[in-house]
């Protein structure tokens, strides 16, 4: 398990170096630009995710592979009610699974008032870029940590390629990379795109109660709550009340679930 997180802190390392370098060179977004202010805007955001990135791996990431591990040997988990399937089967269909699983969670993330109160401190950040992707408050993380451990039926090595997968795909779904409109649309045939999330991050409550897909955008599809921009770059990020700089500070960050409704 501590390779695997080594493993996967490098993955996403690089990944956000490499974004970070293109948002620079070709943003979607040009408020917020420069140098400076995008030096501090990471320095808050990755300290956060090096805050809940500590947390699991303290105390979650041994509850994890335990629980994984249990699954395999005791043949839990709807994979194992199935026939014996080849193993690329078996890890494609085990990716689908938790990626079905992730929209569920996240649509219950904005539709359960508990839940949102944590959840909201991913969506106050009014500059979306690839730091925004880890962007999460620490009980968030644990809240889905401790319930993934009861849906989990899948093998160790299963869950490792769903999360290769998943942080890549997250970062740059998240990053202020202008990409073509032409190949943005030939991407959310079948991923999440920056575009398509971008809407997710709206100010517009309905638009930002829609676009909950993680890797694959069929979920929304199917579920009614894919939802497009004609032109994002009239998005508007985040609810409102949040751009003072006291709630983009780490410490209002961590105590944006604490906020009282009508407090400044």
């Amino acid at each position: 398990m501590d390779s695997y997180i080594q493993l996967r802190v490098a993955l996403g390392v690089g990944a956000l170096l490499v974004l970070w370098w293109i948002e620079a060179w070709l943003p979607f977004w040009h408020e917020g630009t420069d140098p400076a202010t995008r030096r501090r805007h990471a320095g808050r955001n990755l300290t956060l995710t090096g805050l809940h990135v500590t947390l699991v791996s303290l105390m979650f990431a041994g509850a994890t592979a335990f629980t994984a591990g249990w699954a395999s040997s005791s043949g839990f988990g709807l994979l194992r009610w199935a026939p014996e399937m080849p193993p690329a089967l078996s890890t494609a269909l085990a990716v689908v699974l938790m990626d079905g699983w992730l929209y569920v969670w996240h649509r219950l993330n904005h539709v359960v008032p508990f839940l949102w109160l944590f959840h909201r401190t991913h969506h106050t950040d009014p500059h979306m870029d690839v730091t925004t992707a880890t962007r999460f408050h620490p009980v968030e993380i644990a809240l889905s940590a401790v319930i993934r451990l009861g849906v989990i039926g899948m093998d160790p090595w299963q869950v490792i390629v769903y999360s290769m997968l998943h942080l890549p795909v997250i970062q740059f779904q998240h990053s202020n990379v202008a990409l073509p409109e032409r190949l943005d649309r030939a991407m959310r045939a079948v991923l999440v795109s920056p575009n398509m999330h971008r809407v997710h991050h709206s100010r517009y409550q309905p638009e930002t109660d829609s676009n909950y897909s993680s890797i694959l955008s069929v979920w929304d599809r199917i579920a009614g709550t894919y939802v497009l921009r004609e032109d994002p770059t009239s998005i508007h990020m985040g609810p409102d009340g949040y751009d003072d700089d006291r709630w983009q500070s780490v410490a209002g960050m961590l105590t944006t679930p604490l906020r009282r409704r009508n407090e400044g």
